[in-house]
C-alpha cells in the first residue's frame, strides 16, 4: 500500500494507456476517415453521459474500500456491499444496452450529419457502442474497488495489457481484416469482456473470505446512499459541464468539423491522463487521514499532490497552448489537419489545464464526504454553459464553444475555490494558489513563449530538430517547476538521502 508505488504504478499504467490512445489516432483517421473518427468521438460523449446510470456507485465503492482498509468495515459487510452493488450494476448495464439499441436508428438518421458513412453503418456502430459502454461500466465498478483497496499496481498492470490490445491491436484488425467502424467497435467489445473478467478476479482475490456467502443487503445500500446520491448529483453536473459542448456540437456542426473538435479535445484531454495517476493514488490515503483525524498529514499530502499535478501538467498545457499547430503536425504529419485543429486546441488545452488544477481540491472535498459544494458550483456553471453554447456556436463555431470552456474553469478557479477554502483547510488557500499553482505555471509560460518565438525567428523546418527542441524545453520546464515546488523538492531530497544513506549491518 506504498503511496510512492501507487503513484508510480498509476503513471506507468495510465501513461501507457494515454500513449496507446494518442499514438494511434493518426492511423484511425487514415484507415477509417475523419467522419468515422468523429463517430469515435461521439462514442466518448455517449460513454460520459451514460455514466450517469452509475448512480455514484464507482466512487462510493472506492471510498468504502478505502474505509475498509482503515477498519470501518468487516469482511462480511464489505462483501455484502460489493454483492449488492454488483446486482444493481448488472441491471443498469442492461438498461444502457437497451437505451442505445432503441435510439440507434434515430441517432444514425436524425442526429448525426454524415456525408460518407451510411445510416446502416452508423446504426450498427452505435449499437455496438452501447454494448462496449455497458461492459466498461461494470468493469469500472471493479476498478473503483481495487483503487480503494490500494491495489493500484495490479490495476495498472492490467491497464497496460488491455490498453495495448484495445488501442494497438485494433490497427492490425483494421489493416488485415476490414477498415470498418463496425469492426472497430466489435474489437472494443471483445477487449472489454476480457478486461472485465480480469478485474473481477483481482477484486475477489484481494478481499478476505467472508464468514458466510455474501448476498444483497438493503442495509448496506442505506448506509452508503447519502454519499452515493451526492456523487450522482456531482457526476450529473460534471458530465453536463465537461460533455454538453461535445453533445450539442455533434448536432450543431458537421461530422467532419466534429472530428477536428474531437481530435483537439482528445489531445487536451491528455492533461487529465497526466493528472489522474496522482489524484487516484492520493485519494484513498486522504480518506484514511480524514477518518483518523490526522489533519497535519492530510495538509502535507494535499499540497504534495497539488504541486505534483501542476508541475507535470503546466509545461505540457503551455506547449499545447503556444505551440499547438507544430505539435499536431509533428504528431500526425498532416499540415491541413494541424491548421484546422490548432485554433480549437488552444482554448481547450487552456481550459483543461485550469480544470486539472481543481482535481486535488475536489478529491479533498470527497475525502470529507462533502458533496453539496460540488453540486452547487457545477449547477451554476451548467446554467451558464448551455445557453452560451447555443449563442456562440452559430457565430464562432467550435472555436467559440472551446473558449466558453476556458472561461468557466477560470471562474471555478477564482470564485469557486474561495468558498471551498472557507470550510476546508481555510489557512491553506493562498499557499495553494501561489506555492501549488502560480509559481509552476509562470515558469512553463516563460519557457514555451521563448520556444515559440525561437521557432519563428530561426525558421526551423526540420521535424527531427523541432521535436528535439520541444522535448528539451518540456524537460527543462518540468525541472524548473520541481525546483520551485517546496513540497516536491523536500520529498525528492528526503528519498535521495534515504537511498544513499548507509545501511547498518
Amino acid at each position: 500500500m506504498s503511496l510512492k508505488k501507487n503513484v508510480i504504478a498509476n503513471f506507468v499504467g495510465q501513461g501507457w494507456t494515454a500513449l496507446m490512445g494518442l499514438a494511434f489516432l493518426p492511423l484511425y483517421i487514415k484507415y477509417l476517415g475523419i467522419e468515422a473518427y468523429g463517430l469515435i468521438g461521439f462514442y466518448a460523449v455517449m460513454q460520459a453521459w451514460l455514466v450517469l446510470l452509475d448512480l455514484g456507485i464507482t466512487q462510493t465503492l472506492n471510498r468504502e474500500m478505502a474505509r475498509f482498509i482503515a477498519g470501518s468495515h468487516t469482511p462480511q459487510s464489505i462483501h455484502d456491499l460489493l454483492r449488492s452493488l454488483e446486482i444493481i450494476s448488472i441491471g443498469l448495464a442492461t438498461i444502457i444496452c437497451a437505451l442505445v439499441w432503441v435510439s440507434s436508428s434515430y441517432i444514425a438518421s436524425r442526429w448525426l450529419d454524415a456525408q460518407n458513412l451510411t445510416n446502416s453503418e452508423i446504426k450498427n456502430a452505435v449499437t455496438l457502442m452501447g454494448l462496449v459502454i455497458a461492459l466498461r461500466f461494470i468493469e469500472g465498478i471493479y476498478k473503483g474497488a481495487l483503487l480503494g483497496l490500494q491495489k493500484q499496481v495490479a490495476v495498472n498492470i492490467a491497464n497496460v495489457l488491455i490498453a495495448t490490445m484495445r488501442y494497438g491491436c485494433v490497427i492490425a484488425v483494421l489493416v488485415w481484416y476490414a477498415s470498418s467502424i463496425t469492426v472497430f467497435f466489435a474489437w472494443q467489445a471483445l477487449t472489454s469482456v476480457i478486461s472485465l473478467v480480469v478485474v473481477l478476479l483481482l477484486v475477489y482475490k484481494t478481499l478476505p473470505t467472508p464468514p458466510r456467502f455474501p448476498g444483497f443487503s438493503s442495509t448496506a445500500i442505506k448506509k452508503i446512499w447519502r454519499f452515493a446520491s451526492g456523487m450522482l448529483g456531482i457526476t450529473f453536473l460534471a458530465v453536463l459541464l465537461t460533455q454538453v459542448d461535445k453533445l450539442l456540437l455533434s448536432k450543431l456542426i458537421s461530422l467532419e468539423d466534429y472530428g477536428y473538435y474531437t481530435l483537439a479535445a482528445t489531445m487536451s484531454g491528455g492533461l487529465a491522463l497526466i493528472t489522474a495517476p496522482t489524484t487516484t493514488a492520493i485519494y484513498p490515503k486522504m480518506v484514511q487521514y480524514v477518518a483518523q483525524e490526522r489533519k497535519q498529514e492530510l495538509t502535507i499530502l494535499f499540497h504534495q499532490g497539488a504541486q505534483l499535478v501542476s508541475t507535470l501538467i503546466a509545461p505540457v498545457a503551455m506547449m499545447l497552448v503556444f505551440c499547438g499547430e507544430d505539435i499536431v503536425y509533428l504528431w500526425s504529419g498532416d499540415m491541413n489537419l494541424a491548421k484546422k485543429t490548432a485554433p480549437i486546441l488552444l482554448p481547450l488545452a487552456l481550459g483543461s489545464f485550469l480544470n486539472c488544477l481543481l482535481w486535488m481540491p475536489y478529491q479533498l472535498q470527497l475525502a470529507y464526504g462533502w458533496t453539496k459544494f460540488g453540486i452547487k458550483v457545477n449547477a451554476i456553471a451548467v446554467a451558464l454553459l448551455i445557453p452560451a453554447i447555443f449563442l456562440i456556436t452559430p457565430h464562432y463555431g467550435a472555436v467559440g464553444a472551446a473558449w466558453v470552456w476556458t472561461l468557466l474553469n477560470t471562474g471555478y478557479l477564482i470564485i469557486g475555490m474561495h468558498f471551498m477554502y472557507k470550510k476546508i483547510l481555510p489557512s491553506e488557500k493562498w499557499a495553494w494558489y501561489w506555492q501549488d499553482i502560480t509559481k509552476q505555471t509562470m515558469f512553463a509560460v516563460f519557457v514555451m513563449v521563448v520556444v515559440r518565438f525561437m521557432m519563428e525567428w530561426l525558421l526551423i523546418n526540420n521535424s527531427l530538430i523541432k521535436s528535439a527542441i520541444y522535448v528539451f524545453a518540456l524537460c527543462g520546464a518540468i525541472f524548473a517547476a520541481i525546483w520551485q515546488s517546496n513540497q516536491i523538492k523536500l520529498f525528492a531530497m528526503k528519498n535521495i538521502n534515504t537511498f544513499f544513506k548507509p545501511q547498518n549491518d
